[in-house]
């Protein structure tokens, strides 16, 4: 299997009102790294998983739907959790319905998104895609 992965970032407010989530029950502010990971069996007649440029577009374009939002007031958070686990993925699912639409988007076996708030913690969804 290979991987491309493509790194970008992006920063948010929310809120997290429940219990378990102490001093974050509070609106508070939070910049992520979002790292992309692009999975398939075999490369393409071109000896690559995906465009870069064209992966990164449309990372940029989901994350540019989140960046400096309040994620309360965010129509697709409503009644949900905005968890770094929940982000990842949503930023999982809305990837995987962009890259599709690329040339060599049907041929992905999944894709990964892993978020990271610092070095020390962080999540990531895996999204398994049917090909």
């Amino acid at each position: 299997m290979f991987n491309l992965t493509v790194r970008r970032h992006f920063m948010i407010a929310h809120s997290l009102p429940r219990e378990a989530f102490g001093p974050a029950q509070g609106l508070h502010g939070a910049t992520f790294v979002a790292e992309v990971s692009f999975r398939r069996r075999s490369l393409n007649n071109d000896a690559i998983v995906l465009d870069i440029g064209a992966a990164g577009t449309v990372i940029e374009g989901v994350l540019a739907g989140l960046n400096y939002k309040n994620l309360d007031e965010h129509p697709d958070f409503q009644g949900k959790l905005s968890t770094t686990e929940a982000l990842a993925e949503y930023i999982a699912q809305k990837v995987a319905a962009e890259i599709k639409e690329t040339d060599d988007g049907g041929q992905l076996e999944g894709i990964d998104v892993t978020l990271r708030e610092n070095p020390d913690a962080w999540a990531t969804f895996s999204l398994d895609l049917a090909t």
